[in-house]
């Protein structure tokens, strides 16, 4: 599916002000970044295509193991702040509990 069909999808699945805190993944597995967006699809996209310079290129984090939806844009930032001030441990955690078994999630967004 293409990125603009999927971001109409998104849009008719989520609403046009959702926000949305997600954790990627290298595919090793060792490496994880938390993020904020409000647009999900093009912002995994951006950083599997490595459109953006910065640690997610650098470090080739481009699976999406984790996200949580919201439609308060200061409640996602506080949530992406609390993820990131956290403890490995605790992001681990909390994809074991959404996604055991580290699956890439962007293919579901389709």
């Amino acid at each position: 599916m293409s990125l603009r069909a999927r971001r109409a999808k998104q849009s008719r699945d989520y609403g046009s002000n959702q926000y949305y805190v997600y954790i990627l993944s290298n595919n090793a597995g060792n490496v994880l970044y938390t993020g904020v967006t409000n647009d999900l699809i093009r912002r995994v996209y951006e950083h599997r295509g490595k459109f953006v310079d910065g640690f997610t290129s650098r470090y080739n984090v481009i699976r999406l193991v984790y996200y949580e939806a919201t439609d308060d844009v200061e409640g996602a930032i506080t949530r992406e702040k609390q993820i990131k001030a956290g403890p490995r441990r605790k992001k681990i955690e909390l994809i074991n509990a959404l996604n055991p078994r580290w699956d890439d999630l962007y293919d579901g967004l389709a």
